[in-house]
């Protein structure tokens, strides 16, 4: 049936309700903007100021740098948590905390030229911009490359340069360079990084096997790297022959924890051996403790603040069906967090070869004071689980919390 006159919308009202309606997504677009805002505070205040970053350019960058658009859609209600997150092509963007530590690390300066080798997101990219002359980003994956440069060129990071190819070989054209951050682990730093490091120059890698790094922070001092051990960490596998051609490889049928009984002493980075991510520990010698003569301890006073250590374990979810997780417990005036979440545990996460989560599991620890005690739990392994995270502490909970004998073990079928 055809209008009437009368029937159809006037032209002023179809215009006001074109306005009315760009109002309401301007409005909606600026109440997540301000979510995003308070987020970026939160995240700096808790787990980067909170955990001992002290450089107030790295702080400030971390504070202004908007992470959510650096990873996808799905993942954006996460983009502000101190976590790494998929971002695709087996690939993922670096916690903030680690990126905040990497950049303090290197001590950026106004005239550096900084080359780095992983761009993945381009987050740690975006992060540096500021503090430096310019930033030189290579990715070996090229969807990845090419849609971080599109992001960085859209958000205005003109002294950003991004090209897709092999890190290792470094970038010849635009060598030498001040500093150099490699967020990808090799076992060895690759020599043409080392030639294109001009003399003094700093570079901040994670070395070691596939699930046992520890950051370093070198210095080229007559041609030769001197090495200053950091922290240990955990980057994702790198892309190519290089990860194919590891001395060491992670062996996936027999996930263990490593140093579980925490008997080995500190290493030279005052950090306990074979975790990372280790935040408001203590290792504690005691003869009557569960195993040995030493325990872990965390302890927390701040609802919320992390404190915590974590380990990475691969594991093949088409071949082993179920794992057992066990340690023994002893807890001092534990109050869980102010999030349902944040409650002590020993957990395990599960990843698929894509890194999206696929599984987590813990066992948790109860309110109030208690003495040594073990407890155990029999993990299902799905089938696409391809490695994992061993996680223990407070997460948020106020007290404190003591672990040993921490056990991952297959169970054969």
């Amino acid at each position: 049936m055809r209008q009437t006159s009368h029937d159809r919308p006037s032209s002023i009202a179809v215009y006001f309700c074109f306005i009315a309606l760009l109002a309401s997504q301007s409005a909606s677009a600026q109440s997540l903007l301000a979510k995003y805002k308070q987020a970026r505070e939160d995240l700096v205040k808790e787990a980067i100021v909170g955990n001992g970053i002290q450089n107030k350019g790295v702080i400030d960058a971390i504070g202004t740098t908007p992470r959510h658009e650096f990873v996808p859609l799905a993942e954006r209600g996460k983009a502000y948590y101190d976590m790494a997150l998929p971002i695709g092509d087996k690939q993922t963007i670096s916690s903030p905390f680690i990126v905040a530590y990497m950049t303090e690390s290197l001590d950026p300066q106004p005239g550096d030229k900084v080359l780095e080798i992983g761009t993945g997101s381009g987050y740690q990219a975006a992060v540096l911009s500021p503090l430096v002359k310019s930033v030189y980003s290579i990715e070996i994956v090229e969807s990845l490359g090419n849609r971080a440069a599109r992001t960085l060129r859209r958000l205005g990071y003109r002294n950003v340069h991004v090209k897709v190819g092999d890190g290792f070989k470094g970038w010849p054209t635009a060598a030498p360079f001040d500093k150099m951050i490699v967020t990808c682990s090799p076992e060895t730093v690759p020599q043409p990084l080392i030639d294109q490091l001009r003399e003094g120059g700093l570079m901040v890698v994670p070395v070691g096997e596939r699930y046992q790094q520890t950051l370093y922070l070198f210095t080229k001092v007559d041609g030769q790297l001197k090495a200053k051990a950091l922290r240990p960490t955990l980057f994702v596998p790198m892309t190519g022959s290089a990860e194919d051609k590891r001395q060491v490889q992670p062996d996936p049928l027999n996930p263990t924890a490593v140093n579980g009984n925490f008997e080995a002493e500190l290493g030279d980075d005052e950090h306990v051996q074979g975790w990372y991510y280790q935040r408001q520990f203590e290792l504690k010698q005691d003869k009557f403790a569960p195993q040995g003569g030493q325990y872990i301890r965390f302890a927390n006073s701040d609802p919320g603040r992390s404190a915590h250590a974590l380990q990475g374990f691969a594991v093949d979810g088409r071949k082993i069906r179920q794992l057992k997780l066990s340690g023994w417990i002893k807890t001092e005036s534990l109050v869980f967090g102010p999030e349902r979440w944040q409650t002590p545990k020993i957990g395990v996460t599960l990843y698929d070869s894509n890194r999206a989560e696929v599984g987590h599991y813990w066992i948790g620890a109860s309110q109030g004071t208690s003495d040594w005690y073990r407890e155990s739990k029999t993990i299902r392994i799905p089938e696409d689980a391809r490695e994992g995270i061993l996680r223990i502490g407070l997460f948020g909970a106020t007290g404190a919390i003591n672990f040993d004998d921490i056990r991952l073990e297959a169970v054969k079928d």
